[in-house]
């Protein structure tokens, strides 16, 4: 009932800030207005709306009156992300400038110890963890929190899309965390997918309102943030093949983008619009339609991934490599990994 208690008033004050939020937006003329063809609206949307989110998520996390390293880390890196993903949205940043402000918001969740130094071993009888040392440590999380918050940010395409697959992987993480009983991680997952559910509304085809790359990259670094303090920290059955399915969508999505450049011979960075939403938009799906089918398979993984919670680490490593061998076949089906540009 506590949880449920922080997840509703969470919802409530995202829901209640948009709108203002909003304003806030066109007065500071933070607006994504279509000037290619890579963008599907059609008419000047506000950005920005990831600033609802994270006024709701710190509120809530201050609320509640205690304080641990893990969620002091995650406050000022949540608000390093912000103020990159405005100075972006903003501006325009270039890629490096952004990187920047992810590596140095990882690297203060690294210092404050939030990182991950504790792998289990499928291979064996008996599960067995193996300790990661600082060198290796200190790079692994990095790329894990600069590389799923780089994910959520490419995969932000359509109205909803992002911050409703932000929202299924949160209360996926949120009964992951319950099941293997990190109260840390139940916490902060009810906090976020209240905030998020709250802002979703107003996102929701037909959008009012936009993330933002400061909602995008905010969404994708708190949800690496939390998975590092829950399953992939906690010392269970739980192996790191329980985040990379819960967050599988973004995750697949990112890694067939940079193979698809990387094969016909385009910069990393470069945007295309051989994304997974494009595609569907490609094969006759309406906007709607391409956002929810989305939703339904990263439900899907969503509840492969609480499976395979329940399971021993051998196990959840064979979800986890049935997973990729399906979506890899889906992706060389569709043209995920041909030249779209």
């Amino acid at each position: 009932m506590r949880y449920f208690i922080l997840f509703f008033i969470a919802m409530v004050i995202s829901f209640a800030l948009t709108p203002l939020v909003k304003k806030l937006a066109v007065k500071l003329d933070i607006i994504d207005i279509p000037k290619d063809a890579r963008r599907v609206h059609n008419r000047p949307i506000p950005l920005i709306g990831g600033l609802a989110i994270y006024i709701s998520f710190t509120v809530m996390l201050i609320g509640t009156g205690i304080f641990t390293k893990e969620k002091l880390a995650i406050l000022i890196g949540g608000t390093i992300i912000l103020i990159g993903g405005l100075l972006d949205d903003k501006y325009d940043l270039k890629p490096v400038q952004k990187l920047i402000f992810q590596i140095s918001a990882a690297l203060v969740l690294i210092f404050m110890g939030v990182e991950i130094n504790l792998l289990t071993n499928p291979f064996t009888k008996y599960i067995s963890f193996m300790n990661l040392e600082k060198w290796l440590s200190i790079p692994v999380t990095l790329f894990w929190i600069v590389g799923v918050t780089n994910a959520f940010n490419l995969i932000d395409g359509l109205d909803g899309l992002a911050s409703g697959l932000a929202l299924i992987s949160s209360v996926s993480m949120l009964a992951v965390s319950m099941i293997t009983r990190r109260d840390e991680s139940v916490l902060l997952n009810s906090i976020l997918s209240g905030a998020i559910l709250g802002f979703l509304p107003y996102n929701f085809n037909p959008a009012s309102i936009f993330l933002g790359d400061t909602g995008a990259q905010l969404l994708g670094f708190l949800l690496s943030s939390i998975a590092v303090i829950g399953a992939v920290k906690s010392a269970t059955a739980i192996t790191l093949a329980v985040p990379i399915i819960v967050l599988g969508v973004p995750i697949y999505d990112t890694a067939f983008a940079i193979i698809r450049r990387k094969i016909n011979g385009k910069p990393i960075m470069q945007a295309d619009k051989g994304h997974i939403h494009h595609r569907l938009l490609a094969l006759g799906f309406s906007q709607k339609k391409v956002v929810i089918i989305m939703y339904l398979i990263s439900g899907s993984l969503g509840l492969i991934s609480i499976l395979a919670s329940t399971m021993n680490s051998k196990v959840s490593y064979i979800f986890m490599i049935i997973v990729i061998i399906i979506l890899s076949l889906l992706a060389i089906k569709l043209g995920f990994i041909k030249n779209r540009d």
